[in-house]
């Protein structure tokens, strides 16, 4: 893989997103039927955050899971947006900038998901599995 090359040649395009005023509801649903572990918040056609799988999950029940914590989470489903559990501060990138860029901001490790944006336009994400499914198609 050329770590020179722009992201766009590696980045996920096949993606869900979601509304900023999107019940807690439908964030499940996408985890449920996708195997993925960010989804993005898009309103008014713009990037405005970033929902992770376990910022979902640490929401709903933080680290335990019994009887009334699934109570209390079938009860957060319905009353909350995605507004409340997304994170805003975010990074993106445009398609041609390049991996390496990309692998700097995963290796500060503040980010695992950097939304690929155009013109203001969500064109795809890129994170590190990505990457080392680029790695491992060599």
């Amino acid at each position: 893989m050329d770590i020179q090359a722009p992201v766009s040649s590696i980045m996920s395009e096949d993606l869900k997103t979601l509304s900023s005023e999107d019940s807690l509801m439908a964030v499940k649903e996408i985890f449920d039927q996708h195997d993925f572990h960010h989804i993005p918040v898009v309103d008014e056609d713009q990037i405005s955050g970033i929902l992770s799988k376990s910022d979902f999950l640490f929401f709903l029940r933080g680290y335990t899971n019994n009887d009334i914590d699934r109570f209390i989470e079938a009860t957060k489903l319905r009353a909350f947006k995605v507004k409340e559990v997304m994170k805003t501060d975010i990074v993106t990138l445009k398609p041609t900038n390049t991996i390496k860029e990309a692998l700097n901001i995963f290796e500060e490790n503040k980010f695992h998901c950097i939304p690929i944006v155009e013109e203001e336009e969500l064109k795809g994400i890129i994170t590190p599995l990505d990457v080392i499914k680029a790695l491992n198609a060599e």
